[in-house]
């Protein structure tokens, strides 16, 4: 029910179903949710499987790989008799699903097969406990994961070493293109990068020359660098809102870039995900009219007790998860100290002028739930994924093959704060995405390092 096609992931290992398994199963087969798809393309499978052989093939166990082509190959056993490997008397079989299986387990180790390795694989954390418990060896289900160390997880951009010029200078070209200025260099460090990663070089006292800069294109030991914009320059402010730090600025750089398509933006809570997005989104959709709309989704899924269904429409039902999009948006929304001068360069007549701009505002944002994306499109948005750290890859690839031409897709989150149940931080759709994205010219990425939101919001991140 996480993973349909995880019976052909274990490679020469074989498969053994007990009849539980596929009892569980049937229990799941009704509903619209993941996990009940899930479970009704499982049982698609088998049913595939089991089709095309006969009862004996059954018994031997069915091949799940290709041996012809020299593919490593396993064999699919579905459980066909009783089997009661005993278990202790606090763990009775006819309560649980878990403790049959379990059970079975047991037989198979001790009377079936006592001279092969038998290992329980589950994401059920409390299963493998019992499992090993019992003296059964237990695994989690390793093939989700994206990574298995998350600190080795691509950043979207990187520090060069002091000396970066000498060493790379060689038959250095640089031209000037659009405002820009583009760098070819060719050195050591060139290989590493990757189309779409920022490279930075801070100044110091050797009087070396700083550099912020974007990796345009990269061909063996040469690399075609990019100057960016200085969003921390008020004269660059997008919607009244300059970049605090250096991976603001970056993440600045990929939002108002019309040849980007995919950015994802990772950070602790405070680091300015959802205001730069949202600020940047504003922009290209009410004053340069690069887009039509601003759709912003989020799972929804509860931190506390459930509080229920909600009343309304589907944006009313909405409207309670997407707090922080109203927070960010009365920061955008507030008139300059001193007078009624909107942040984002607008002028106000007082209160009637600032609540007719959130009106217009409001009239360009839709708020969508996730349940209801299935075979939509969308033309010329600019489509935002708040926490989408709890989307499981299958989700996230739904989400993002809904963008039409025109359209830019922004995912959001903080690996830190998985509330979805058998998600990871190496299993996670975010972990996902920003793994297969990197390196691909219309795409970027940028971790958040800084908290902008308050001293005591920092120190509260950094001693609780």
């Amino acid at each position: 029910m996480h993973d349909p096609t995880s019976i052909y992931r274990f490679e020469e290992h074989d498969v053994f179903v007990p009849m539980m398994t596929l009892e569980e199963l049937d229990a799941h087969k009704k509903g619209s949710s993941e996990v009940e798809r899930n479970a009704r393309q499982t049982s698609r499978e088998f049913n595939a499987i089991i089709s095309a052989v006969d009862n004996n093939i059954m018994k031997k166990g069915i091949p799940l790989g290709v041996p012809s082509k020299g593919l490593a190959t396993g064999h699919l056993f579905f459980q066909t008799e009783s089997m009661n490997g005993g278990l202790p008397a606090a763990l009775p079989k006819g309560r649980s699903g878990d403790n049959q299986i379990l059970s079975v387990m047991r037989y198979l180790k001790e009377k079936k097969y006592p001279g092969r390795e038998v290992v329980l694989v589950s994401k059920d954390i409390n299963m493998r406990i019992k499992a090993r418990a019992l003296g059964l060896q237990s695994q989690d289900y390793f093939n989700d994961k994206v990574l298995e160390d998350t600190d080795l997880l691509y950043a979207g951009a990187k520090g060069l070493p002091i000396g970066f010029w000498d060493t790379h200078s060689k038959d250095l070209k640089s031209w000037k293109e659009d405002g820009r200025t583009f760098y070819q260099v060719q050195g050591p460090l060139c290989p590493d990068m990757l189309v779409g990663e920022f490279v930075y070089l801070e100044p110091t006292e050797a009087g070396e020359k700083p550099l912020h800069a974007i990796v345009r294109k990269r061909e063996g030991q040469n690399a075609t660098l990019s100057t960016i914009v200085d969003y921390g320059h008020s004269k660059n402010a997008v919607w009244g809102i300059t970049a605090r730090n250096r991976e603001q600025n970056f993440a600045l750089n990929l939002l108002m870039d019309p040849e980007i398509d995919f950015v994802t933006l990772l950070g602790q809570a405070g680091t300015g995900k959802t205001l730069l997005s949202l600020a940047a989104a504003l922009t290209q959709t009410l004053e340069t009219k690069r887009y039509t709309e601003i759709i912003i989704t989020r799972v929804t899924v509860p931190v506390g007790e459930d509080i229920g269904f909600l009343p309304g429409s589907e944006e009313e039902k909405m409207t309670p998860w997407m707090g922080a999009v109203e927070d960010n948006l009365d920061v955008l929304n507030r008139p300059a100290e001193g007078g009624d001068k909107g942040d984002h360069g607008g002028t106000y007549s007082g209160d009637w002028g600032r609540a007719a701009t959130m009106d217009l505002i409001r009239s360009r944002i839709k708020i969508k739930s996730l349940n209801f994306m299935r075979g939509r499109t969308f033309l010329n948005k600019f489509l935002i994924i708040d926490e989408s750290q709890n989307l499981t890859p299958k989700q996230m690839k739904t989400l993002i093959t809904r963008a039409g031409p025109g359209t830019k897709v922004v995912c959001l989150g903080n690996l830190g704060q998985i509330d979805t149940p058998y998600l990871t931080e190496g299993s996670s759709g975010l972990t996902y995405v920003v793994d297969r994205f990197k390196g691909w010219a219309h795409g970027g990425h940028i971790t958040l390092q800084r908290g902008e939101r308050s001293r005591l919001a920092d120190y509260a991140g950094d001693v609780l």
